[in-house]
């Protein structure tokens, strides 16, 4: 059994400091009010007794009421018009009364005491239904307050005026006077209808949201009582104030203690989840991976406690399911799998109902790391988000169905978890941004590198060396399908196998696969040092080609570990064959690169070299198969009677390469299988003898 040992990098436990330090000082240091309730069932706990004073809260149903009473008492606001008074007095002073001129002074006067009072419209703003109304007029920046018995309206100063001059000359006719002088009476006061309802606006703020006060030790529900209107609001009222103000009444230092302790046990539970997920993840050469998986699980927990500690309201709206589209952007689901059921623990623990919570988007984040591999793009992610949404519906609505009682049934709960599945949309498009900060590589750029019709540099290998691509084709099909075979990542597997040898771009005759049939003279006219420095030269051209497109270092790092530090064998013992062989130029045949670390290089690496050698294979048998497969992997591990182990850096098991035999062994049997004699060829034709240059091909450069 493998000896499993914990790693000794300090730069691996300082992140994780950060986070402990970030849930210690997030995580609620004050009880909640945790009883579950609901009107009309009945009271399951213990009796209840308020331990404090607090006020009763009023219900919005009260709150609204007492509003739509002050609407029926609305006040209006009236402005009073200075100009309509001073021209109102200036047609009386051009009035030509003739004879009559005697009750100009009489008119006049009473005008003025009218206008100064005011004069409201026949039709007036806020008029109830009760004969006596009250307005306030604003004059001068004051507002003083009438009722309708002591202002008239314009029709009521016109009689007015008219029964005052008839009483001062009963001779005259003082209503056909006034009308052939076109005498108008005008009112000067004026509906203020934007002050009105700012008026208004106000006196409803003042509304006051409490109706009484319960004092310290009163009864508030006893256990089996059903719970009334009048005692929900009691208890909607006091858990109100106690989650509010309900301190911790112990030592400060247990409390502070025992908040150590729990986010010191989520952090030890994260770390533990990547370490037995994918503990290589925790390499070097990932540590960017690393820090990405705890900077998604702190963005989770920040955004839960802290929405959680100001808008616990607004909970059901956060898009859990995208922390689990982040980390499937760039890990497998073994990784993302436990990662993100760490993430929902400080869910579980802050949230009012933190079980339904966390079940809820638990259930939603693994039916999204399903459908998000077939829903992953374009308009198809819609179709996620509903998926999403429907996950997360069921769940809701499963509580409301089983618990009837205490979760009842509520549209606006409903709308805000379809806004957090449409969040997962819009959020979606942050991977980018991730990408650049952490130097990843996710799925969608994996499966856009993949693209052989669309990718400008796998057109251009495919163009000037059509052999090299074909060659590069069988080798991503042959790791693809070892790559799965142990569960590791095939897709990342496939891109690396159809760069690896982009640098014969730049030479491609260098090479026997892109040499037509017998007219392979490149390296006849060459030395073997000379043909070896130029086949290992590949590599080097494959890393400047990979950075001028710009290749995620990931792929890159395929590469230079396809051939490790092996040698160019067969020119190799050419030289050595030669008359001009010197022992110190032996180097000079050996690829410069690194050996393959991870187990998708380490993948690609045995299956560059069995893809080319079987080329040279004429009995594709079980038996031949698997020898010729053998005889592979022992090359790699002991080339030349040299001890090179190409795989000693190797994260892959002994297991899995067996398991790695194994896929490769049935492939290579299935897509050489024997196929059916045509008519006229029922006799099989002897094979061809192989010639030297084809024999060659067993050398993969």
């Amino acid at each position: 059994m493998e000896k499993v040992t914990f790693p000794k990098d300090y730069k691996l436990y300082l992140p994780l400091l950060v986070l402990f330090a970030v849930l210690v000082f997030l995580l609620p240091k004050t009880p909640k009010f945790s009883y579950d309730y609901a009107k009309g069932s009945p009271w399951m706990h213990e009796n209840l007794v308020a331990s404090f004073d607090f006020p009763i809260l009023k219900t919005d149903e009260q709150i609204q009421a007492e509003v739509d009473q002050l609407g029926s008492r609305r006040i209006n606001y009236y402005r009073y018009s200075s100009e309509v008074r001073a021209a109102a007095e200036q047609q009386v002073s051009d009035l030509d009364l003739g004879d009559k001129s005697g009750l100009k002074p009489v008119l006049a006067s009473e005008l003025s005491a009218l206008y100064e009072k005011g004069i409201l419209p026949d039709k007036t703003e806020g008029q109830s239904n009760a004969d006596d109304f009250t307005i306030y007029v604003q004059r001068d920046k004051r507002a003083k307050r009438y009722s309708a018995s002591e202002l008239m309206t314009e029709s009521e100063a016109r009689e007015w005026l008219i029964a005052v001059l008839a009483e001062s000359r009963p001779s005259v006719n003082a209503d056909s006077l006034l009308r052939s002088c076109d005498f108008e009476v005008r009112p000067n006061l004026f509906y203020d209808e934007a002050f009105t309802s700012m008026m208004h606006q106000k006196s409803a703020d003042f509304v006051s949201p409490t109706a009484g006060v319960v004092t310290h030790g009163t009864m508030l529900v006893h256990n089996g009582e059903i719970v009334t209107g009048e005692i929900k609001q009691l208890l909607d009222s006091y858990k109100v104030e106690y989650d509010k103000s309900v301190g911790y009444d112990g030592h400060i230092e247990v409390l502070w203690a025992g908040t150590a302790l729990i986010a010191l046990i989520i952090v030890m539970l994260l770390f533990m989840s990547i370490f037995y997920g994918n503990r290589y993840v925790m390499n070097p050469e990932s540590y960017n991976k690393y820090l990405y998986l705890l900077n998604i699980f702190l963005l989770s927990t920040v955004v839960t406690l802290v929405i959680d500690k100001y808008a616990p309201n607004y909970i059901m709206m956060v898009p859990y399911s995208l922390f689990a589209i982040y980390l499937q952007s760039f890990f497998r689901k073994r990784v993302v799998m436990p990662a993100y059921i760490t993430s929902l623990l400080p869910l579980l623990l802050s949230a009012q109902n933190g079980s339904e919570m966390f079940l809820m988007h638990l259930f939603a984040g693994i039916v999204c790391m399903f459908s998000f591999s077939y829903l992953d793009r374009g308009w198809k992610q819609f179709v996620n988000a509903l998926v999403i949404f429907v996950a997360t519906f069921v769940v809701w609505l499963a509580f409301r169905m089983y618990f009837a009682q205490l979760y009842p049934f509520d549209w606006r709960s409903v709308l805000m978890l379809g806004l957090a599945a449409f969040f997962c949309v819009l959020g979606y498009p942050v991977i980018n941004l991730f990408e650049i900060l952490f130097n990843l590589v996710s799925s969608q750029r994996l499966t856009d590198l993949c693209d052989t019709n669309s990718n400008k540099l796998l057109r251009e290998l495919q163009e000037k060396a059509p052999g090299t691509f074909q060659h590069s084709l069988q080798v991503a099909n042959l790791a693809e399908h070892a790559a799965r075979s142990i569960n590791c990542d095939a897709l990342l597997t496939r891109t690396g196998a159809l760069y690896h040898d982009i640098g014969k771009i730049n030479n491609p005759m260098c090479f026997v696969e892109n040499q037509p049939e017998g007219r392979g003279t490149y390296h006849s006219e060459r030395t073997p040092l000379e043909s070896a420095r130029d086949i290992i030269k590949h590599v080097n051209d494959g890393m400047e080609l990979a950075r001028k497109n710009n290749l995620p270092n990931t792929v890159r790092q395929f590469i230079l570990t396809h051939h490790g530090t092996t040698s160019v064998s067969y020119f190799l013992a050419k030289y050595k064959n030669s008359d001009t062989a010197n022992p110190a130029m032996y180097g000079e045949f050996y690829y410069k690169g690194t050996r393959p670390k991870t187990k998708e290089q380490s993948i690609v690496m045995i299956c560059d070299t069995i893809e080319a050698a079987s080329r040279t294979l004429m009995d594709f048998s079980a038996a031949s198969v698997d020898a010729f497969v053998e005889a592979m992997f022992r090359g790699k591990m002991t080339e030349d009677g040299d001890t090179q182990d190409q795989f000693e850096d190797s994260e892959l098991t002994m297991a899995e390469f067996k398991l790695i035999k194994k896929a490769l062994k049935d492939y290579l049997t299935k897509i050489h299988h024997a196929r059916i004699s045509y008519p006229g060829q029922e006799k099989p034709q002897k094979p061809a003898e192989p010639q030297p240059l084809r024999r060659k091909k067993i050398f993969k450069f």
